[in-house]
Formats: C-alpha cells, sequence, structure tokens
C-alpha cells in the first residue's frame, strides 16, 4: 500500500533529484547548459510534477469508462473481476500522485480546453476495444518514464518507490489489457487496424502535449518564456521518440497496425522509427 510502502516521511537530500536529466525538455539544448544547478533540479521538480498530474487525470477518465463498461459484464465474469482490481488500483494511484506532488510542493498546470474536450468526448462515445487501446498505450508511456527514474541512482527516494509500487502494478494491468485486447486485434480487419492505430497515436500526442508547458519556464526565472517553450517542445519530440515509444511500436506492429495508411502519420506526427 503507499501508506506503508513510500517513505514519505523522508525529505530530498541536495544530491536528490526528481526527474533524469534525459528526460526534461530542455536537456540536449544549448541553453541548458546556462542554467543553475538550482534551475535545472527545479525543472525536473516541475516536469515531474506535470507529469504525474497529467497522467492521474487520463487515468481518471479511464475509471469513469471502466465504471460504466464493468455494469455491462456478469459479476463472475474474469473481465468483470478484474477491472475491479484495476479500479480499486488506479484510484489509489491516483491518490498516491496526490499526495507526492504535495510532498515536492508542485502546482500542476491545468488541461488546456483542447485535452479536456477530446478526453472527456472519447471517453463518452468511442467503443470499449477503442478505449482499452488508448488506455494500454498511455500506460506504456508512463511505464518507460517510472523505468528511467527509479532507476536514476540520485531519484529522491519517495519517488523511487511510488514509481516502484506503480510499476509492479501496471504491469498487471498491460498484461491483463493486452490479453484482452487479442481478441478485438485477432478479429479486426484492415480499416479496423488502421483505426486501432490511430487512436493509439492520437492518445500518445494527447499525453505528450500535457508535459511541456511555457509556465514551468517562466517558474525557473528564465526570459522569452513563449521562445523558449517552441524549441523546447521540438526537442522533447525528438528525445520522447527516441526514448518512449519502442514498447507501443513493437505493440502495434504486434498486430499489424503499421501499413501504408499508418506509418507515415506515426512518422509525422511523433517522430515514430516504423
Amino acid at each position: 500500500m503507499p501508506e506503508t510502502y513510500i517513505p514519505w516521511q523522508t525529505e530530498p537530500k541536495p544530491e536528490d533529484i526528481f526527474l533524469p536529466e534525459m528526460l526534461t525538455s530542455l536537456q540536449g539544448l544549448e541553453i541548458y547548459d546556462t542554467l543553475t544547478p538550482a534551475q535545472k533540479l527545479d525543472l525536473g521538480r516541475h516536469e515531474l510534477v506535470q507529469v504525474i498530474a497529467s497522467y492521474a487525470w487520463g487515468e481518471c477518465l479511464f475509471c469513469l469508462f471502466m465504471t460504466r463498461h464493468i455494469l455491462t459484464l456478469p459479476l463472475d465474469n474474469v473481465e468483470h473481476r478484474f477491472l475491479l482490481r484495476e479500479l480499486i488500483e488506479e484510484f489509489r494511484h491516483q491518490e498516491m500522485f496526490g499526495q507526492a506532488i504535495k510532498k515536492l510542493g508542485g502546482q500542476p498546470i491545468k488541461q488546456s480546453g483542447m485535452h479536456k474536450f477530446f478526453g472527456e468526448f472519447s471517453n463518452k462515445y468511442l467503443p470499449a476495444d477503442y478505449l482499452f487501446m488508448g488506455s494500454v498505450s498511455v500506460e506504456l508511456v508512463t511505464d518507460v518514464y517510472g523505468n528511467y527514474a527509479r532507476r536514476a541512482p540520485n531519484i529522491y527516494p519517495v519517488l523511487k518507490k511510488m514509481f516502484d509500487l506503480h510499476n509492479i502494478e501496471e504491469a498487471r494491468h498491460i498484461l491483463f489489457t493486452k490479453s484482452l485486447l487479442k481478441t478485438y486485434s485477432e478479429k479486426a480487419g484492415y480499416i479496423k487496424r488502421t483505426l486501432y492505430s490511430y487512436v493509439i497515436l492520437f492518445n500518445i500526442l494527447f499525453v505528450r502535449t500535457m508535459y511541456v508547458k511555457r509556465e514551468i519556464y517562466e517558474r525557473i526565472g528564465l526570459e522569452n518564456p513563449e521562445q523558449i517553450y517552441k524549441i523546447a517542445a521540438r526537442n522533447f519530440k525528438k528525445k520522447f521518440s527516441e526514448t518512449c515509444l519502442n514498447d507501443i511500436t513493437k505493440f502495434v506492429d504486434s498486430w499489424k497496425g503499421f501499413n501504408g495508411a499508418t506509418r507515415w502519420a506515426w512518422r509525422w506526427i511523433l517522430g515514430a522509427k516504423v
């Protein structure tokens, strides 16, 4: 349980970090070398808060769907039984992420109107198989982030334990959802596989564009935050494609989701090497 597994009472040491440098939006740009150590640390703190707040919001949306979907399943059905487990764990994750944000003194930036509209619209109107496709893709991205963070040698111990616990429970969700989706993808023809591929693509784009925010550059005292945001967004797109897409592209490729109608979009929109 997060209450006992995570050492919430532990305060950060001077050498602790909150996000590995390679996952920050400015690392790799010339401007990053001009930042003070305090600014670099604060950049990681703010961006880590934004990542986990965005994911918690996405999890909450998915829980709304699961709550509706579970009512259509018999009580003794294996999918019903597992979704009960997943709902419990996902709500616990949201509480855990909220506690971590409070511990870090974070102030998450709210979702844009576009994110809210598309998040709520898709949650309400897309069929179950499309929503499960979207959910597993977001879980795979978050798992990559968590693995990089928890394996960093000087990560703040509270965050290490948080990502350890999240990795354990998300592994069950990913395994179950992949198995469930086989029943859909094995029967899907060319058009449906194409639609699945686009649902995953836009879910990944949806998540990625919630991470990099111009307000963060203002908070760490940088001039021209609008200009910095533009170059940071391009830089992050490249880094994201290099570090976070491998598991997702393997998953999509496993059911032949890359074809003449989708491959160009993955390359152009996400920078994926497919």
